[in-house]
C-alpha cells in the first residue's frame, strides 16, 4: 500500500484549493454538485463558508504535518456531501439518470478520500473506527468506487444517445462518430468497474480510467473556461472525480500492472 498517494493527492488538493477559490469568487456552491436549495436561509453565507473549507481542506492535503487532521475532517465533509446534497435527488427523482450519475461523480470522490483517510488513520481512528481504516478501510473505498463508476458510465451513455451528435462541445464536432466515442467512455468506466471487481488488471484499469477522465476535462471543459463559473466548476469537479479514481489506483502500487484473480475484496 502506497502510505504517501503523493501525486494523487497533490492532484485532488490542487482541485479542492480551485474549487474553494471559485466558490469565494462566485459567493455559491458547485452548481449540479452541491445542489443546495435556492430557498435555503444564508445560502450565500453557507456557501461562503463552505468554499472557505474547501480551500482549507485542499491546502491541508498539500503538506505532511496537516495531513492527518486534514483527513479527519475532509472524509466526513465529502460523506456528508454525498448523503446530504446527493442522495435526495436520487429519491426524488429514482428513475433520472442524471440523479444517479451525480451519485457516482461524488462517491468516486469520496472514494478517493476515504483511501487517504484510511491510510493516514491516527490514534483515535485505530482505537474507535478499526472498520474504516487500514485494510478495512481501502477494501471499503474500492467497493464504493466498483458502485459508482457504473452510475457514471451509464449516465455518459444515456446523455451521449440523447444528444446524439450535439453531445460534443462545438470545438470538437469535427470528430467522427460522437455519440459513438462519447458511449465509449461511459463503457470504459463500466469496464474499469468489472476490471476492479473481479480482480483483472486492476491497477492498470483504475489508472487508465483516472487518466481518461482527465483527458475528458482538458478536452471538453478547458477551451470553454473563458465563459465563466459553470465551465470553470464543471473542469474543477472532473480533475476532482479524475483525482478520486487515483488515488483509488494508487492503493494498487503494490499489484503487477497485469495482475490477474486479484478482486476488489483482496488486498
Amino acid at each position: 500500500m502506497n502510505t504517501t498517494l503523493q501525486p494523487s493527492r497533490w492532484l485532488f488538493a490542487a482541485a479542492m484549493i480551485a474549487l474553494g477559490i471559485t466558490g469565494l469568487v462566485n459567493g455559491d456552491f458547485a452548481l449540479a454538485w452541491q445542489q443546495v436549495p435556492a430557498h435555503l436561509p444564508g445560502r450565500t453565507v453557507i456557501a461562503y463558508v463552505c468554499a472557505i473549507i474547501e480551500l482549507a481542506l485542499g491546502i491541508g492535503l498539500l503538506f505532511r504535518r496537516t495531513l492527518m487532521p486534514t483527513c479527519r475532517l475532509l472524509f466526513p465533509y465529502m460523506l456528508l456531501w454525498l448523503v446530504l446534497l446527493v442522495v435526495p435527488g436520487i429519491v426524488r427523482f429514482p428513475r433520472d439518470a442524471g440523479s444517479w450519475g451525480s451519485f457516482g461523480e461524488i462517491a468516486t470522490m469520496t472514494a478517493g478520500v476515504w483511501c487517504l483517510f484510511a491510510v493516514h488513520a491516527g490514534t483515535w481512528e485505530t482505537q474507535h473506527l478499526k472498520f474504516a481504516i487500514g485494510t478495512p478501510g481501502i477494501q471499503a473505498a474500492r467497493w464504493l468506487l466498483v458502485i459508482a463508476l457504473p452510475m457514471m458510465g451509464a449516465e455518459v451513455i444515456v446523455d451521449a444517445v440523447k444528444a446524439g451528435d450535439h453531445v460534443m462541445q462545438p470545438w470538437l464536432q469535427w470528430w467522427p462518430s460522437p455519440v459513438g466515442w462519447a458511449c465509449l467512455t461511459g463503457i470504459g468506466s463500466i469496464a474499469t468497474c468489472l476490471a476492479l471487481l473481479f480482480g483483472v488488471w486492476p491497477r492498470l484499469a483504475a489508472t487508465i480510467e483516472a487518466a481518461m477522465l482527465g483527458l475528458i476535462a482538458i478536452a471538453y471543459w478547458a477551451p470553454d473556461l473563458y465563459t465563466g463559473e459553470t465551465a470553470t466548476t464543471a473542469f474543477i469537479i472532473s480533475f476532482l472525480i479524475a483525482a478520486g479514481v487515483w488515488l483509488v489506483a494508487d492503493t494498487y502500487c503494490n499489484v503487477p500492472w497485469l495482475a490477474i484473480r486479484r478482486p476488489v475484496w483482496r488486498l
